[in-house]
This record gives C-alpha cells, structure tokens and sequence, in this order.
C-alpha cells in the first residue's frame, strides 16, 4: 500500500508541479547555470547507493587554486529562496516514482556516514530512505543529529500509512512556516562525525 501510495503521489505531483519545476529549472539556468540539477550518491535501502536528484542551489565559484568556495558564499539569495520554499527537492519526486526513496522515511544521508553509525542509528536504513521524515517534521536541522537518528529510529519502529499521511500533512506546515532549514551557524547543518562517546 505504501508503495503504490508513493507511485500515485509522486505521478500526480510531477504533473500538478510541472509548471513549477519548469520554471525552477529555467531561473536556476539563467542564475546559477548548468548543471540544473544536482545529482549525488545515497545510502538507500539496506544502505544500497542510488543517485538522488535535487536542484542546484549553490553557484561553482572557486578559489585561486581551483578549490570550490565555501557553501556559505556559493548560495546565493535566489538559492536560500528554493531551499526556503523547499523547491530544491521537488525532483525527488523521480527518486520516488523510480523506488530510490518513498515520500516518508528517514532522509537519505551521505554515504561517508555510513560507518560512523552506531548499530542502533544504522536500522535507519531498515526501510526506504523519504523526501520527508519524522525528525523533519519535529525539528529538522534544529536537531543535533543523535535526536534525529533516535526519531528515524522510532519511525523505523512505529511506521503505518496514517503516520505517513500525518508526516506529509506537517510537512505542508512546516514549508508554510519555513522552520528548520539551517542549524545555527550553519548554511544547512554540520557535518556528522560520529556520536559523542561512542568508538568508530
């Protein structure tokens, strides 16, 4: 049921949106340049590696010696506006109809941390990575990242169709309100290294 559920919803989003990520993609061409869309290897499933889809945000602008500048200087207004309205996830929506990831579920992290959980943070990826989660919907980036690793945990335990549909219902609120997109200090969140006191 989940499954079709997230085939049905993210076939009908890709239409009803359409016009929306024509648009995105067009501005972020003409702001940011080419590529449109930002494309990066994720642990899915059982940690299995897919490639998500996102659109760009940041510009390519590097150093003297080739390097790429900072996030903080790289995402421009125009970017902050797409991750503020959420817009710069919209092309997961093909993830989704594809099977990479579902509409709910503990969101797609990077690859590097996969050996740096601990065997409790790792049951994460129990089941399909989402486009929103549960530790997205209670606090998001404000959340230091064993809070979220013990709300993906929880979802993993207590997930069923209703907790779906009350997850994306937040989501809808949570974009409205605009609340949790960066950790303090931070252009979205810092990187995870390991838990505190626990061996790698």
């Amino acid at each position: 049921m989940k499954r079709l559920f997230d085939i049905i919803c993210s076939f009908l989003g890709l239409v009803v949106l359409s016009p929306v990520l024509l648009a995105a993609a067009l501005l972020i061409r003409l702001k940011l340049g080419s590529p449109v869309i930002f494309k990066q290897k994720r642990p899915g499933l059982h940690g299995k590696p897919f490639f998500v889809y996102k659109f760009r945000t940041m510009t390519d602008e590097r150093d003297e010696h080739g390097g790429l500048l900072p996030d903080h200087i790289r995402l421009t207004p125009f970017g902050q506006l797409l991750r503020k309205l959420s817009i710069d996830e919209l092309p997961q929506l093909l993830n989704v109809l594809k099977g990479d990831i579902s509409l709910v579920g503990p969101r797609p992290l990077l690859m590097d941390y996969l050996e740096l959980y601990t065997p409790e943070q790792a049951r994460r990826h129990e089941v399909r990575p989402g486009i929103t989660g549960w530790a997205q919907v209670n606090g998001r980036n404000e959340l230091s990242w064993e809070e979220k690793f013990e709300l993906d945990v929880w979802y993993v335990d207590n997930r069923s169709f209703w907790l779906d549909v009350k997850i994306l219902c937040m989501t809808v609120l949570k974009v409205f309100k605009s609340e949790g997109i960066s950790q303090t200090g931070h252009v979205t969140v810092e990187k995870f290294t390991g838990s505190k006191g626990v061996g790698k």
